[in-house]
């Protein structure tokens, strides 16, 4: 009979944990992972048929408002899925922006010229900022079609249009799927076509690859290798990882962060109070945070002119 093989004297190396030093911003999951596009490199694989989460509707999303208030959050976050594609969407924005400034993480093809002027109207009605993300990746329709559909580019134009029409100054997101060297002339070509489309000072922000969910079948998944050790966390400025700050509503509770939201793990509790302990950074895709550094918040715009 073969004996069994020894266990391993090795210990386990240490997991790299980073504390919640506080909880700054609140991120909602307001429309699941249901969305009008199938972008082919979406880290979560939002579809139109996909519902694995669901919405968050006026009433949820106001318990955890009244909680955080309590908590000190400063900011809130919208994304999904398409946000707009909740019909509580203008609502729940109406009540968070008595709560604190706002951000809406959005494709931008299905605004309406009605929806706009009400969501211009809250505001303004409002003490709070409202900033509109817009994600639209690439200088051009062929460019952006590739990833987020026929005539993806058209529709989302016409977004932004129609939100600076309307007094915003909407940011404008770009996944950076090309080779790194050409991203500044994506982008001057890209702020030259917002310009002449009556956007004086295009707001643009790059993001990452996040190689999970969708992306990582168009091109592959993270190496064993790209991990966070604890090591690494020595020294480091733990206020680059969204996870030291913030916190994010799903349909199935509190998670540790909006890339994770599909990780085993990742779901903290029910409420706010009980999601406020550590978590490990253990997951490969914490590797791009690590590198890059507030990839899902609003920092790190660039505004035409800025150089």
């Amino acid at each position: 009979m073969t004996p069994a093989p020894e266990a391993s004297l090795e210990p386990a190396p240490p997991l790299p944990w980073v504390e919640l030093r506080d909880l700054d911003e609140l991120w909602f999951q307001v429309a699941g992972t249901r969305c009008n596009l199938s972008c082919t490199h979406c880290f979560i694989s939002c579809t139109p048929q996909n519902d694995a989460f669901r919405f968050l509707g006026l009433a949820e999303v106001r318990r955890f408002l009244a909680e955080s208030q309590a908590l000190g959050v400063k900011e809130y976050y919208f994304t999904g899925g398409e946000p707009f594609l909740n019909r509580e969407m203008l609502p729940i924005l109406e009540e968070t922006l008595r709560h604190g400034p706002a951000s809406v993480l959005s494709n931008g093809t299905v605004f309406r010229d009605a929806q706009v002027a009400e969501l211009a109207a809250i505001a303004r009605g409002s003490r709070y900022s409202l900033e509109l993300r817009i994600s639209i990746d690439g200088c051009d329709a062929p460019m952006n079609d590739a990833l987020r559909g026929a005539g993806s580019w058209d529709a989302a134009m016409r977004g932004v249009d129609l939100l600076v029409a309307a007094g915003f100054l909407p940011i404008i997101t770009v996944v950076e799927t090309w080779p790194a060297e050409e991203t500044p002339s994506i982008l001057e070509r890209f702020s030259e076509t917002l310009r002449r489309r009556g956007y004086s000072r295009p707001r643009l922000k790059v993001l990452p690859t996040l190689r999970i969910g969708a992306e990582a079948a168009r091109t592959r998944g993270y190496g064993a290798e790209e991990r966070i050790t604890a090591e690494m966390l020595e020294g480091y400025d733990r206020s680059q990882l969204l996870c030291s700050h913030s916190r994010i509503v799903t349909d199935r509770g509190v998670a540790v962060c909006p890339i994770l939201i599909e990780a085993p793990g990742a779901h903290l509790a029910a409420d706010l109070a009980g999601a406020l302990r550590p978590f490990p950074v253990a997951h490969p895709a914490c590797s791009t945070c690590y590198r890059h550094g507030a990839i899902c918040t609003n920092l790190g715009s660039r505004k035409e002119g800025d150089r």
